[in-house]
């Protein structure tokens, strides 16, 4: 299976499984589900480009691999301050649970972003 695709099938389930725990163990009122998704939004949108990002740069040379995925990680980490600031800002979400759920997100998703880099790595290895 291509990593590309067997990346996208491992969000998907990891996504329906957050979502369904959140609705069976917080939907009762306790947090702001609007809070929560539009963290999970950012979180997941900047999961798909850095993994997207990655895949480009893959197969060229070393300095173009270094300036997409690193220059589109500090890119992308200076797009999510500014979005959460706005967020912050402008209480678009309820800060606490915004907040939370942001950080919760993104320790679970860069999880699943590494993984995929070393699923594409190892498929290169096999090949090679």
């Amino acid at each position: 299976m291509k990593p590309l695709f067997e990346f996208f099938i491992k969000l998907f389930i990891l996504s329906f499984v957050l979502w369904g725990g959140i609705f069976s163990a917080l939907g009762s009122g306790a947090v702001d589900l609007h809070s929560l998704f539009v963290a999970w939004i950012m979180v997941v949108a900047n999961t798909v480009a850095g993994y997207l990002l990655f895949e480009y740069a893959f197969d060229k040379e070393s300095a173009v691999f270094t300036k997409f995925v690193f220059g589109g990680l500090a890119v992308r980490l200076l797009l999510l301050m500014v979005l959460v600031a706005v967020v912050i800002i402008r209480n678009l979400a309820v800060i606490n649970d915004f907040v939370f759920s942001f950080f919760a997100f993104y320790c679970i998703y860069v999880i699943v972003e590494i993984l995929g880099y070393q699923k594409k790595n190892k498929q290169k290895k096999k090949t090679a």
